[in-house]
């Protein structure tokens, strides 16, 4: 049976249309662009009364990633978790932004999942939050009427609670460039290396001015921030470590005590991932961990230089209508799926997981947990790999989709799949689609991946039948065909 979830989608083409929409529709409308939140919340009903969703997608340039004359680094709207993972500027420039933007999700999720969206969706477990209110980011809204810029510290009143009024849209993230004489490192502690929620997550960034002794090599820090996340109702600085490391040597003995008033600052909960006693003194761990890799001058970057991102050969994908503005409530939605072109009449009040199964008959791709979980629903979507789960059906108008059913080309099979069979890498076969389809990303990214590659192509993808040995093995026989 399918769940109504809103009444009204529109594609619009500028950011006058989107925000003339919010000023008309207030409380009953939402801005989306990934949605890997929003989808999930509406279908559960914890985002309720709200009848149009405004896809700003098709809107141009909201993608960039940019430095000013001023030196400071701006993330427009639609820029995603992978694009600030494949940013050289954020890597060399905003290094634990980086860090945390690759602890997000999986592949699937960070091609969706947008920074900006990460910030409005206002949970404390959130992950680029912390390295960015550490920067000491600022956030533009924009209304039809006015802009504001407000400090991202002064965006939170309180668990999923911002300033936001319902007619304003984040239009900038804008925070400085990280200078030659600063380091800094974010750490997150889950229950999984990958698809997992923080217990805790941690933001370090330490500003040194050159110590006088010369016999040493050691620097004395003029400014740290840290700051601590999912253990308080909002993204926390530890003020008194702050101030306490102000003129001091980085030695083993300050980083201890710093650590330990970390700690002191924060509140956690008792709940069903974690009691807040290990909270507590994990927080004191992940900010000693920071602080040591810091003095030493180390800092393991953790993002690879060439990361996995499953956006295959041509990059993360274009909207093949992106100028068209589109009512899915009025208008047919019109996509191609598998090369071939679909007409659909109705069926937008859906996720694109239920279009696919219901209206395109294209069964192939699973419902396992519907939440971005599973990865059973993996679809390629305008060139990049996404969980269709997380995606609403009006996204399709206009796109390009491939399902598991347009992997063989001319009757023969994809060499990923070829490779399934003959590796004996499908079990029951529920999960099996979708780890082709991860699969068969990578390959077009990297012909032959390193065993680490393809086990983190493959993080968003869950299986219960296996230990995944044979299904990595499978994927390494694809990569050997010529």
């Amino acid at each position: 049976m399918v769940n109504y979830m809103w009444n009204e989608y529109l594609n619009v083409t500028s950011l006058d249309e989107a925000l003339e929409t919010l000023a008309n529709h207030r409380e009953r409308a939402r801005l989306i662009a990934g949605a890997t939140d929003l989808i999930i919340e509406i279908e559960n009903g914890v985002r309720t009364g709200i009848d149009t969703l405004v896809d700003i997608t098709r809107i141009p340039n909201l993608d960039q990633i940019s430095l000013d004359e001023d030196g400071l680094i701006h993330l427009g709207p639609l820029v995603t978790h992978n694009h600030c993972v494949a940013s050289k500027l954020i890597r060399e420039k905003a290094l634990p932004l980086a860090q945390a933007a690759w602890e997000v999700g999986s592949p699937q999720i960070r091609n969706r999942g947008t920074v900006a969206g990460n910030l409005i969706t206002a949970s404390p477990a959130n992950d680029t939050i912390t390295p960015l209110m550490a920067l000491g980011a600022l956030v533009t809204l924009r209304s039809s009427k006015k802009e504001r810029v407000v400090p991202l510290q002064r965006f939170y009143r309180g668990v999923r609670d911002t300033v936001m009024e319902p007619d304003e849209m984040m239009v900038d993230i804008s925070f400085p460039a990280m200078a030659s004489n600063q380091l800094g490192k974010f750490i997150k502690l889950a229950l999984r290396q990958a698809q997992a929620i923080s217990l805790v997550n941690v933001a370090v960034i330490m500003t040194f001015s050159e110590s006088t002794d010369e016999e040493h090599a050691e620097r004395m820090v003029e400014k740290a921030s840290i700051t601590l996340g999912a253990v308080a109702p909002v993204i926390i600085h530890a003020e008194e470590a702050e101030n306490f490391l102000k003129g001091k040597i980085l030695d083993q003995r300050t980083i201890e005590k710093a650590a330990k008033l970390a700690e002191e600052a924060s509140t956690p909960i008792d709940d069903v991932r974690s009691s807040s006693e290990y909270r507590r003194e994990m927080v004191r761990v992940c900010t000693l961990r920071a602080m040591r890799d810091i003095a030493s001058g180390e800092i393991e970057r953790i993002v690879p230089e060439d990361p996995v991102l499953l956006w295959g050969e041509n990059g993360s994908g274009e909207i093949l209508s992106k100028s068209t503005k589109h009512s899915a409530k009025t208008n047919q939605i019109k996509t191609r799926i598998n090369g071939e072109e679909y007409t659909f009449e109705n069926g937008y009040r859906k996720t694109l997981l239920r279009l696919l199964r219901e209206d395109a008959h294209l069964v192939g791709t699973k419902e396992g947990c519907a939440e971005g979980e599973c990865g059973a629903c993996t679809v390629f979507l305008d060139g990049a790999a996404v969980m269709s789960c997380m995606v609403a059906a009006a996204r399709a108008h206009g796109a390009n989709i491939v399902t598991i059913e347009g992997l063989a080309s001319n009757g023969d099979l994809h060499p990923v799949q070829q490779a399934f069979i003959d590796e004996g890498a499908v079990h029951c076969g529920y999960c099996t689609p979708g780890f082709i389809m991860s699969a068969a990303k990578l390959l077009e990214e990297r012909s032959h991946p390193s065993e680490d590659e393809i086990k983190h192509s493959i993080t968003g993808n869950l299986c219960r039948c296996t230990g995944y040995y044979k299904i990595i093995s499978a994927v390494e026989k694809a990569s050997q065909v010529e």
